[in-house]
């Protein structure tokens, strides 16, 4: 019987949430995303008539026998996508009711042949989460027990013969039973009441010949917990019930990987503040931040969860995502996926996201910017402007290091993105901005796009121009500037305008020290 007749008998959302569970090695964490996006639509979802479906009991044919024989539907379905939803169950049991869990996990342990290993570990471990009978049983099977003892064979023949049972040997020589660690020990001895130094000389001992005592051997104590669950364990926090998840790696020939442990927020850390779902997403949206693959539909609805926070959590997110670190060749698939969002993020959510994505790296600008920072500055700007003026050109201007790679990334900006109301909220923040060579590059370009200047704001600029003058005396973007002002605004031009601008063109050194003057005395005042 195929997967999707088997599918058949659940309904529409429940089929969808199963589905995700034949995804290969992510099916645990695409099913915990999907189960997290039906509860926003329906926090009371429960997964009872689900899993009660998957306990019935199912008419299927015996292979070997060639009989008709019952079995718990979940049984019919492929071992992957038993284990990824053993590993759901992990993360999400305790909004599950525990009658229909512990049932579930009675149906994926019985059968007429030995279950996957790999599912049996894991419904053991779950056991053990819920405190329920055969939590006990050791989680290595017999199979992996043989196959580590083979190596430790291999490897204490290949040591020089050595007969006494040591180090794996040692534990996997009769049942383990997991115990509770002390606080004062990092993890369990292997027997009981050891001493530290005589009780290792016993038990790796050598006979007394010279071989014997001029080699040396490097002992490995292990717990008995560790040798059980070798695998690599991470755990983070799923909601308020500290939902844990246990996704262990493969063994390959009986080699037992190191574990890589990724570990928890501590108590009252900045992540305590964010919504629940919005921590829920976290690793999933740093597995597309860090994937090289093209990113598709499904990555995009994940960053949806920005609109469920305010700005300081915004903030707190963007820091433990690393966005200032993020590589310049992932902002253009991030921005494209911050586009699609719908409604549109809000001014505030917008202007945090700008400055943790872009400030750094526009700051950082020593040579033009790379095709990747413009496309991706240039796409949120003509979405966001106004978050973009508050959160990024204005910082740059106001920092006094707007060298000339920055100057040219702005006038693209004001060349392409802005509209003529934005361009005079930058102009604002020129003339509050410290002035430097390539700030005046910055003026210039927005003078040119012939800004709606009232008389306040002229007088202003006047005003900020002449106390600029005597630090740029030589300078031809200045002398350049003050032309423009000169020919494009001579109409905004009173007396006492006249007068100041006269004062700054005292100072100039330049070579259109001339061409100014003359330009400033045509300005005829009605």
């Amino acid at each position: 019987m195929d997967t999707n007749t088997l599918l058949l008998r659940f309904d529409g959302r429940s089929r969808l949430l199963l589905r995700s569970f034949l995804s290969g090695a992510t099916g645990a964490r695409r099913g915990l995303w999907v189960f997290q996006r039906q509860r926003r639509s329906d926090p009371d979802r429960c997964l009872h008539t689900c899993l009660e479906t998957l306990c019935q009991q199912e008419i299927c044919l015996n292979s070997d026998a060639q009989t008709l024989t019952t079995k718990p539907l979940v049984c019919l379905f492929p071992v992957a996508f038993q284990r990824s939803l053993v590993s759901f169950l992990h993360l999400t049991h305790p909004l599950h009711p525990r009658t229909s869990v512990l049932r579930l996990l009675d149906c994926l342990s019985q059968g007429e042949h030995a279950p996957n290993p790999w599912v049996s570990a894991l419904v053991v471990q779950l056991r053990r989460d819920l405190g329920a009978p055969g939590g006990k049983e050791p989680l290595i099977t017999p199979q992996c027990r043989e196959r580590l003892r083979g190596l430790c064979e291999r490897l204490r023949g290949s040591g020089g013969g050595d007969d006494k049972a040591t180090g794996w040997a040692l534990c996997l020589g009769g049942p383990i039973e997991p115990q509770l660690s002390s606080s004062s020990q990092s993890g369990l001895d292997v027997v009981p009441q050891r001493k530290r130094k005589s009780s290792c000389v016993d038990l790796d001992s050598e006979p007394e010949d010279d071989a014997g005592q001029q080699r040396k051997r490097m002992k490995i104590s292990v717990s008995p917990v560790d040798t059980e669950r070798s695998c690599s364990r991470m755990e983070y926090v799923v909601g308020k019930e500290g939902l844990k998840d246990e996704m262990e790696t493969d063994r390959v020939d009986g080699v037992i990987p190191e574990p890589a442990v990724e570990p928890q927020p501590a108590a009252g850390s900045p992540s305590d503040v964010l919504p629940e779902n919005v921590k829920a997403s976290i690793p999933q949206i740093k597995e597309i931040l860090e994937s090289e693959m093209e990113w598709d539909q499904s990555s995009a609805e994940v960053f949806k969860v920005l609109n469920d926070c305010d700005p300081s959590q915004v903030e707190i997110l963007c820091r433990m995502l690393s966005l200032s670190e993020m590589p310049e060749q992932t902002l253009p698939q991030l921005c494209s996926c911050l586009l699609e969002l719908s409604p549109d993020l809000s001014h505030s959510t917008a202007a945090t996201l700008i400055k943790s994505l872009l400030l750094g790296k526009v700051l950082s600008l020593s040579e033009p910017a790379s095709r990747c920072l413009v496309t991706a500055v240039t796409s949120l700007c003509s979405r966001y402007p106004r978050p973009t003026c508050h959160a990024l050109i204005g910082p740059v201007l106001e920092e006094g290091q707007t060298g000339s790679a920055q100057a040219e990334l702005l006038n693209r900006l004001i060349e392409d993105c802005l509209d003529p109301h934005y361009r005079l909220l930058v102009f604002q923040m020129t003339i509050k901005g410290i002035w430097c060579e390539g700030l005046l590059s910055v003026i210039h370009a927005l003078l040119d796009k012939k800004l709606e200047l009232n008389e306040e704001l002229f007088t202003l600029f006047t005003d900020q121009l002449s106390s600029q003058a005597p630090h740029f005396t030589k300078s031809m973007k200045y002398a350049k500037m003050m032309l423009a002002v000169l020919t494009k605004y001579n109409t905004h031009v009173t007396v006492a305008h006249k007068h100041t601008l006269s004062c700054c063109l005292s100072s100039n050194e330049t070579f259109l020290k001339k061409s100014l003057q003359a330009a400033l005395k045509r300005i005829k005042h009605s």
